[in-house]
């Protein structure tokens, strides 16, 4: 038990915080590139991969220029690669603005247009732009390698989810839901006001009936102030298996689901080694919106 618990470290919010709302700004600069890619429901083209040493973006296609960003949260900088060189912004110390001001010095160098807004979104209290961010930050590695530990470890059960092929007469695009309906499983280190610090769940439109169910994991409740299912993290390292209760806790969100909202039980066809779920890579980063 002690080598899967030190596997899966302790995380405070309060000692994460400073880093944890750095980075979230930080990625949104990358991130304003997949905002202009075609739209995927749940804006799913918007998740940044969890690579070996950081979060890394899809790669990108502009005239005369294919590209991916990766922020090596590891190495405390931001690689821009691109089809005719590199660039390295790094996040040893500075402000938001400075970053963003060298990252688009750097992405002009490999002739990557500059990203189409500089809007924070999704931040409470958060300034409009990064332009006006002007607080000093200093990069702390030990808190970037616990908050790349949780994504990594939370990613490694998010993905055990298989995608399925659906009923011979329903259209493939019903892997990936649709626009009205959906369930959203992720991982969120939770914000001020809410150190939640843990895997998530919901179900939308939100159905009548969750208060009362048992979420496949100890510890994991529906909380009806946020409207969301939470599986705190310090219950999740404890459990025998945290990879499988990340499997366990989302088969039981769908599960309520099709109990309590009418979802089509067979509408993915058989549960494969995890919860029925579309191809969209899982949400470990907060989605941007503007």
């Amino acid at each position: 038990m002690s080598e899967r618990l030190n596997a899966w470290p302790t995380l405070v919010y309060e000692d994460l915080a400073p880093m944890v709302d750095y980075v979230n700004r930080v990625v949104q600069v990358a991130g304003k590139y997949t905002l202009d890619e075609p739209f995927e429901v749940g804006w799913g083209n918007t998740v940044l991969g969890v690579t070996p040493r950081g979060l890394r973006t899809p790669t990108l296609r502009q005239r005369g220029v294919t590209f991916t960003v990766h922020y090596s949260l590891l190495d405390g900088g931001v690689v821009i690669e691109a089809d005719n060189g590199s660039r390295t912004v790094p996040l040893s110390k500075g402000s938001v603005s400075m970053f963003y001001a060298s990252f688009c010095d750097a992405a002009d160098e490999l002739g990557i247009h500059r990203p189409r807004s500089s809007l924070i979104c999704e931040i409470p209290d958060a300034p409009p732009c990064f332009e006006d961010d002007h607080v000093e930050r200093t990069w702390d590695g030990h808190a970037a390698r616990l908050i790349w530990t949780a994504l990594n470890l939370a990613s490694d059960g998010l993905e055990a989810a298989q995608p399925t092929v659906p009923p011979p007469h329903q259209p493939p695009f019903m892997q990936n839901a649709q626009l009205d309906t959906y369930v959203s499983v992720g991982f969120s280190f939770g914000d001020a006001k809410a150190p939640n610090v843990g895997m998530y769940a919901y179900i939308w439109p939100k159905p009548d009936g969750l208060g009362d169910r048992s979420w496949g994991v100890e510890g994991a409740a529906w909380r009806p102030d946020a409207g969301l299912v939470r599986l705190p993290w310090a219950k999740l390292r404890e459990t025998a298996d945290p990879h499988q209760a990340i499997v366990a806790f989302g088969d039981a969100v769908y599960d309520a689901a099709v109990e309590t909202a009418g979802w089509p039980s067979d509408l993915v066809g058989p549960r494969v080694e995890g919860w029925y779920m579309s191809k969209t890579p899982p949400a470990l980063v907060q989605h941007q919106h503007g």
